[in-house]
């Protein structure tokens, strides 16, 4: 972030979404739009000559859909935050983590759960739309649990306990008052974390600590 602002990509190619969306993010304070985009391909161009701080990213655009869009981006830019924003209200969501997003949420949120999702996705953090968040934690609660060995063995014990208050939805500075470490030991611990476990960011790590019964 530059100057303490959020510096936005909107990629959509409904023109009256973009302009909802501008609306909404000319009125807050510290948000600001730096482009829109109309296609995937537009939006993968845009992000790399703007190198906005989240990219507000449609699933359904021509040339390339934003799930491809995502995947091409984060090649490029691993710490591209995007935060994919659509109709679709199924499990999309799934292809939208594995793809590489940060976060998910239906267009139809009202105004102030959109704009606390930028802002999470600007910090780092994951964020779902409380309904597809509903819809993850029931597709784990349906996951066969085998009696197998621990998950991760590469893990050590409290890189474990730390993956288990991420699967939980907690940001680095709660895990970090809770555990009573400092922020950047909890920093070095995640990144390690995501190291180990290939991951590219906290979305993807949530979801397989929560396959494998965390969280």
């Amino acid at each position: 972030m530059r100057n303490n602002e959020i510096r936005i990509l909107i990629a959509d190619d409904h023109p009256l979404f973009r302009f909802g969306l501008q609306a909404l993010l000319d009125a807050e304070a510290g948000m600001v739009v730096a482009g829109e985009a109309t296609s995937g391909a537009e939006a993968v161009a845009m992000a790399t000559s703007l190198q906005p701080d989240v990219i507000l990213m449609d699933i359904n655009m021509p040339e390339l859909n934003g799930l491809e869009a995502t995947r091409s981006i984060l090649a490029d830019n691993p710490d591209a935050n995007i935060l994919v924003l659509t109709m679709f209200d199924d499990d999309t969501v799934f292809a939208a983590i594995r793809a590489g997003a940060r976060g998910y949420l239906l267009k139809g949120s009202e105004g102030e759960e959109t704009l606390r999702a930028i802002r999470a996705v600007a910090g780092g953090e994951a964020i779902f739309s409380p309904n597809i968040a509903a819809r993850l934690m029931q597709h784990f609660a349906n996951e066969p649990q085998t009696g197998a060995a621990p998950p991760f063995p590469d893990l050590t014990p409290r890189e474990l306990e730390v993956l288990g208050l991420i699967a939980q939805g907690l940001t680095n500075n709660a895990i970090a008052e809770k555990l009573v470490l400092s922020p950047k030991t909890v920093r070095n611990q995640v990144s390690t974390i995501f190291s180990k476990l290939q991951v590219a960011n906290r979305a993807e790590a949530i979801v397989r600590a929560r396959e494998a019964g965390l969280g």
